[in-house]
């Protein structure tokens, strides 16, 4: 008895029910061939690394976390314009903007800044796309080998501002190394 089926290719396939032998049930052979895989895989060299003694090589196009980027003077560089997360593939970005008001001149760079500004980093799949859509380089993906932090709770995966923002120090030990150079 055959049976046609179609594959997802499209190419008819002839299935039959044949009958399996007495040996065939026993399912000595397929076991043999499991094992013999198994011993081959014994003695090839391993994959695993001992983390935290041994690090991972990092590829040269590695993209490690997000980072709110800060101008010359310590002001934060968004202009919540939306263009990163319309850009987002994965929707993982939302932001909310707000009229900057003259006491906090400061803190902002431009009138209107992000309020709120969060990614969810369980939605994210780190494509840089965000980074090249903000006409006015607010977003960064870091190089440094930052990883973002595991945890079992799914709300400390929503990086607000809090964690996003370029620290203040940071800013100035930039300005600093490009006055000097």
């Amino acid at each position: 008895m055959s049976l046609d089926t179609v594959s997802l290719s499209g190419r008819k396939k002839e299935v039959s029910n044949k009958k399996m032998t007495f040996w065939e049930s026993l399912y000595l052979v397929a076991i043999a061939k499991g094992l013999v895989i198994t011993i081959r895989h014994l003695f090839k060299r391993k994959v695993t690394i001992k983390y935290p003694e041994q690090k991972r090589e990092f590829s040269p196009v590695y993209r490690g976390q997000h980072m709110l980027m800060r101008d010359d003077e310590g002001r934060e560089r968004c202009t919540a314009c939306g263009l990163c997360a319309l850009s987002c593939p994965a929707e993982a970005i939302t932001m909310k903007a707000e009229e900057r008001k003259p006491e906090e001149k400061h803190l902002y760079r431009e009138e209107k800044y992000a309020s709120i500004y969060e990614i969810n980093m369980l939605r994210c799949i780190f494509c840089g796309l965000c980074e090249e859509a903000c006409p006015k380089q607010a977003i960064y993906l870091t190089k440094s080998k930052v990883i973002v932090k595991s945890n079992s709770n799914r709300e400390d995966f929503i990086y607000g501002k809090d964690k996003l923002v370029m620290p203040l120090e940071m800013a100035i030990q930039n300005t600093n190394q490009n006055k000097a150079s």
